[in-house]
């Protein structure tokens, strides 16, 4: 019996019309540009619009609704969520599933598919998938050839499952310690060096055959508030954004970065509004297409985050004006009814106003030029269905231990090598069991307390009063602070001084509120590579070679 996806697939194909040989192919010989210029031309407005749709579903397996999308309307592209995979060969034959569907279209054009596999603490297709330390890690090595080795690795195992597109790399630059939606996510607080580690990292994806995305065009480094809740408004002239914020754009543009996804972000002091960068054709026509001179694919970040729905539009006109403005694709993830009513609005659109019609078609010829320059073999890109899929690639584990260890930066160093006396008492504490299974590895005859890590954690009462209940009879504490929630409990250890020892996982600006720590490591990564190697510096089995990536100053207690 078939299951409820390839049902919904077996029926979406019976109602596509067998196709003939077409008069033009998305798999034509000849210069990309004008191949895209011609298809585009010779598209219907439905067959348009379609293109500039970028979207996702609920549920395991495609949805009867995406296969109709694709099937009937032609979109431009799918995203993969974590809530859409039971297993990677299941999603590998669900994304093969998917193309080819599209193939059977008049054109033959491929879907983008996409997902967010940044690294270390964003991965959203897990299960075999390699654990990276992540790109705040990458910035304490400082080697580039570490940034395009993570960019291919990733990539590869994304190719092996069909995904042909990644919004990344991450190329915000940290410049305030209160970007906590950011944070590790940034290779961290030098321009330039995050410039240069995004160009890398995106240059190895592309070489793993998949489309890194970078963002979030034009600078969430600076925003003390999440996107998806809120808009942030950025206290900036635009002398500093582009002296900062746009300098690691300026690089990748100039080394061929084929996509750029805009962000829901405001710049009041740069257009004397609070209008999302992602609605402006200020920053989409005339900074990125005008002054750095980007020619290639601009796509909006989530067009259902509240960021850009604030001042009360819903997302149906926000995608009017997010086309309008400069994007050349709306992604819009989790809801069907909201994606219906936003086609019915831009079809009527395209219908009724030539000028919105001829920056769509505009926009689909970059879309199709930037697929058959990526995509165009004698095969469409499919996914696989081979059992044997090639996850993790082939190297990438030894690899990404490697990088671990190289991030390790000593922050403080007091007590370290730190080798215990044989009846020495000792207490691991923190919110990931990798950290403690790691740390008592190590330290054999340690105990260990956790607490709970999730985004919307705030520290309780009842975690401070456990950890004061328990450090009182250890002679040591090895504490894992992640977070200002982890640092809040931290913070109950404080009159013991020099008996604790922190190891900093994710950003390590939490520990400029610790001044009283005397032995601090940093390893950036959450994973069960950044803990070993953090431990194997605190033992001294190797000496620490990081550098913070990150400018903050150790205030006093």
């Amino acid at each position: 019996m078939l299951n409820a996806g390839r049902a919904a697939f077996c029926a979406a194909l019976l109602l596509l019309p067998a196709r003939g040989a077409p008069a033009l192919s998305f798999h034509d010989p000849g210069d990309p540009a004008a191949l895209a210029d011609r298809i585009a031309g010779a598209m219907t407005d439905d067959e348009l619009l379609g293109q500039v749709f970028f979207l996702g579903w609920q549920g395991v397996g495609p949805s009867a609704d995406i296969l109709r999308w694709i099937g009937t309307r032609g979109i431009g592209g799918v995203k993969i969520f974590p809530r859409n995979v039971s297993d990677l060969r299941s999603l590998a034959r669900d994304v093969a599933d998917m193309q080819k569907l599209a193939a059977r279209g008049r054109f033959g054009i491929p879907l983008f598919v996409a997902t967010d596999q940044e690294g270390g603490w964003v991965r959203q297709i897990k299960d075999e998938t390699s654990v990276s330390p992540g790109n705040l890690a990458l910035g304490a090595s400082g080697v580039p050839g570490d940034a395009y080795r993570t960019g291919y690795y990733l990539g590869r195992e994304l190719a092996a499952l069909g995904i042909n597109m990644d919004f990344a790399p991450t190329a915000d630059v940290y410049s305030n310690p209160e970007a906590s939606v950011i944070g590790p996510r940034s290779f961290g607080s030098d321009p330039s060096t995050t410039g240069l580690l995004s160009a890398a990292y995106a240059r190895g994806m592309e070489d793993a055959g998949v489309v890194p995305t970078a963002k979030h065009f034009p600078g969430h480094g600076s925003a003390d508030q999440d996107s998806h809740g809120h808009l942030p408004k950025i206290d900036v002239s635009l002398d500093q954004l582009l002296n900062r914020d746009l300098i690691p754009y300026r690089i990748l543009v100039r080394e061929g970065i084929p996509a750029i996804m805009t962000g829901h972000l405001a710049f009041p002091r740069i257009i004397g509004s609070l209008t999302p960068a992602s609605l402006s054709p200020f920053f989409l026509k005339s900074v990125l297409r005008g002054k750095l001179g980007f020619k290639g694919l601009v796509i909006t970040d989530d067009m259902e985050m509240e960021g850009v729905l604030e001042d009360g539009v819903d997302t149906a006109g926000a995608s009017r004006r997010a086309l309008e403005a400069g994007n050349d694709m709306v992604l819009i993830s989790h809801t069907p009814s909201t994606q219906e009513r936003t086609w019915n609005a831009l079809h009527a659109a395209v219908r009724s106003r030539a000028a919105f019609r001829s920056s769509i078609r505009e926009s689909v010829t970059r879309i199709l030029e930037t697929k058959i320059r990526a995509f165009r073999t004698a095969t469409a890109p499919s996914g696989s269905t081979d059992a044997r899929l090639n996850v993790p690639a082939p190297g990438a584990k030894d690899f990404f231990a490697q990088v671990s260890a190289r991030a390790v930066t000593l922050v403080a160093g007091e007590r370290v090598p730190y080798r215990p006396e044989a009846r020495e008492k000792i207490l691991l504490c923190g919110q990931f069991p990798e950290f403690l299974s790691e740390g008592q590895k190590r330290y054999p005859g340690a105990e260990t307390l956790l607490f709970p890590f999730t985004p919307f954690y705030t520290a309780r009462a009842e975690d401070r009063a456990a950890l004061r209940a328990r450090a009182a009879s250890f002679d040591t504490i090895i504490f894992c602070v992640a977070n200002y929630n982890s640092l809040d409990v931290l913070q109950e250890l404080k009159r013991l001084g020099r008996r604790v020892i922190v190891i900093s996982a994710l950003s390590p600006v939490y520990l400029s509120d610790l001044a009283w720590v005397r032995t601090a490591i940093a390893v950036y990564g959450d994973g069960r590579d950044s803990f070993r190697a953090g431990f194997g510096v605190l033992a001294g089995d190797y000496p620490a070679t990081g550098v913070l990536p990150v400018n903050f100053a150790r205030g006093g207690p």
